[in-house]
């Protein structure tokens, strides 16, 4: 699903006359690019947070596992996950308004979005992770190196988001 495309097929009437103004037009693609690439990281965080959740219902099974020793592990997950979710939400989206003097290219604007669309990757990993830890517990084997994968998940989507910039400096020196 391409959020862009939902954006665009939103405009108004007085969006789409506005649209044919000069220089305009640019602006409000721009603008329209801007607001997909919003849409789609409120999305991510909230995949994101919906693991977060399952991860505090798994320190609860912990708890009654009596598998205590894991909890800071589990907790350190937690940490970092939310942080990671409170990024996403806050990131800059490419923003340099009608009369800044930087200009935001539409194809850093892209570069953007599909780098965040890429995101989704690092919810269903994180994902897997915490199906993993559930399972180990339920069975009551291999819990220690599921949690520890789960840490590494969490700390790998973390780095991978801590790229974003560099996704907007490549498109800008021309992919």
């Amino acid at each position: 699903m391409d959020l862009r495309e939902t954006v665009h097929g939103q405009m108004g009437s007085l969006e789409a006359l506005e649209a044919k103004i000069p220089g305009f037009k640019g602006y409000k693609q721009k603008e329209m690019r801007r607001e997909a690439d919003k849409m789609l990281r409120m999305e991510v965080a909230a995949k994101l947070d919906d693991q977060r959740k399952r991860l505090v219902e798994l320190q609860m099974q912990l708890i009654s596992q009596r598998l205590i020793e894991l909890l800071d592990d589990v907790e350190r997950a937690v940490i970092k996950l939310q942080g990671l979710i409170d990024r996403i939400r806050t990131a800059s989206y490419g923003y340099a308004g009608l009369f800044d003097a930087v200009k935001v290219k539409e194809e850093q604007l892209d570069a953007l979005y599909d780098f965040d669309n890429k995101l989704f990757d690092s919810v269903n990993e994180i994902a897997a992770a915490v199906d993993k830890v559930t399972s180990a517990i339920g069975s009551q084997e291999g819990v220690v190196p599921a949690v520890g994968e789960l840490v590494g998940e969490v700390d790998q989507a973390n780095l991978t988001f801590g790229h974003r910039n560099e996704a907007i400096m490549h498109a800008e020196m021309g992919g």
